[in-house]
């Protein structure tokens, strides 16, 4: 049955996301402190005065910049006793997840969001670079937001809705429960966490403490998708050692680590195994930063599938490359590293069902057709999962993340407080 909604301030949501958004926030993936940026902590901070503002006390932030906090167990109209027995019931605790980085991909700085009231579906022109353009012929999502609020770049930076969507998301859900004594739900606890875009986002998390049978990241597209499914990931480090010379006697001497990377890339599928040509649940090999000279050359590799043995055939083939390379110029040397960054989830998420059917029921309950997908790419969840706690990702309104041209839709993200709103009521319904 389809339930009648809970009114959101949905003004206050907006300036509460534009707020978060003009916080620089970038992950810096080559940072020795943790988190990567200081502008973390200050989000964090922010938030913590916030969630204390709002009358929760069981608020914190440690000193890896981690915020959480515990809205606590209200039976509301349950009462205290289960229907079906009679007997008092334990309502069970769940987790809510967003992250606090941006993209290193893209500037987080001076991010000014733009707002576009009643859109009409035109083409949008980010005003700080014209030639920054977002056309629904190229990026059809934004048919679906015709007169709602559209909050886009100005073109120079990205907008942050990855997470901050999330964070806003979780944040006015939180304020708009504990206004509403009446609706039943079991303790939720929150958590804010750090670094995820580099693959450090829950390497500070204490799981146990958050005592929750289940978690969902805020972190996802659209509206009224649930995403149990992610890449499994890993990352290849490739450092070509040449041989550096004076040009003038290089002959039959030198040998140009940049010369080499370039044959290096030459030999990759050139029509398929790379995110540009590729979709669905098809993986890639995604090379994303080149840096040296010619004496020394160092690449950064993205492995995805979502077949994790899969992965083991992508190292196969970087390593066969560099071993073709290195018979053909044996001066050279190309040394490879892989690390493992994150797990397909769903190789986890059958051990709490009621994650993703509960998801479900909440989105069905606001008169929503849920949609069961998976991610091209990978969240908190990811590693919360495979570490024993299931964790879905909800959908929160995120568009091209890590780009200027990212935007987000302000209906998207109310539709999700009110999806989570339906959710915890639906974990303290009886199954």
């Amino acid at each position: 049955m389809k339930s009648s909604p809970i009114d959101i301030d949905r003004e206050d949501l907006l300036d509460r996301f534009c707020r978060y958004c003009r916080i620089d926030t970038q992950a810096d993936e080559n940072a020795a402190q943790y988190p990567s940026s200081k502008g973390q902590l200050e989000l964090g901070q922010l938030l913590v005065r916030e969630l204390q503002e709002f009358g929760l006390t069981e608020v914190q932030q440690n000193r890896f910049g981690i915020v959480t906090a515990t809205i606590p167990e209200s039976k509301g109209n349950l009462g205290s006793a289960d229907p079906k027995s009679g007997s008092s019931r334990e309502i069970p605790v769940i987790a809510l997840l967003a992250h606090l980085d941006t993209s290193p991909e893209t500037s987080g700085k001076d991010v000014h969001p733009q707002i576009h009231r009643s859109y009409g579906g035109q083409p949008i022109v980010l005003p700080g670079n014209p030639d920054k353009i977002l056309d629904p012929q190229f990026y059809p999502e934004l048919l679906s937001c015709i007169n709602k609020t559209v909050i886009t770049t100005d073109g120079t930076t990205l907008l942050g809705a990855d997470n901050k969507a999330g964070v806003a998301v979780i944040m006015q859900f939180t304020r708009t429960i504990l206004a509403h004594p009446e609706i039943a739900h079991g303790p939720i606890r929150i958590c804010f966490t750090c670094d995820e875009e580099i693959g450090h986002g829950v390497d500070h998390v204490d799981i146990p403490a958050l005592g929750a049978v289940a978690a969902y990241t805020l972190d996802g597209a659209g509206a009224g998708e649930i995403e149990a499914e992610t890449f499994s990931a890993d990352k290849a480090s490739i450092t070509i050692r040449g041989v550096n010379i004076h040009p003038s006697v290089a002959k039959d001497k030198m040998v140009n680590a940049i010369r080499l990377c370039g044959y290096f890339l030459s030999k990759l599928p050139q029509n398929e195994l790379s995110p540009e040509t590729t979709s669905g649940r098809a993986g890639f090999i995604h090379p994303y930063t080149i840096e040296g000279g010619v004496a020394e050359v160092k690449m950064q590799f993205l492995l995805r599938d979502f077949a994790t043995q899969k992965l083991r055939d992508q190292e196969t083939l970087l390593r066969n490359i560099s071993a073709e390379l290195m018979a053909e110029y044996p001066k050279a040397s190309i040394q490879i590293q892989i690390t493992e960054q994150y797990r397909n989830m769903a190789e986890k998420m059958n051990q709490e069902p009621r994650a993703v059917r509960y998801a479900a029921d909440a989105l069905r309950k606001l008169g929503l057709n849920p949609i069961i997908g998976s991610v091209r790419g990978g969240t908190d969840g990811s590693q919360l999962t495979a570490k024993g706690l299931p964790t879905p990702n909800l959908s929160t309104g995120e568009h091209n993340p890590h780009s200027p041209l990212e935007w987000t839709c302000l209906e998207e993200m109310e539709c999700a407080v009110q999806g989570l709103i339906a959710l915890a009521q639906r974990w303290a319904e009886p199954d």
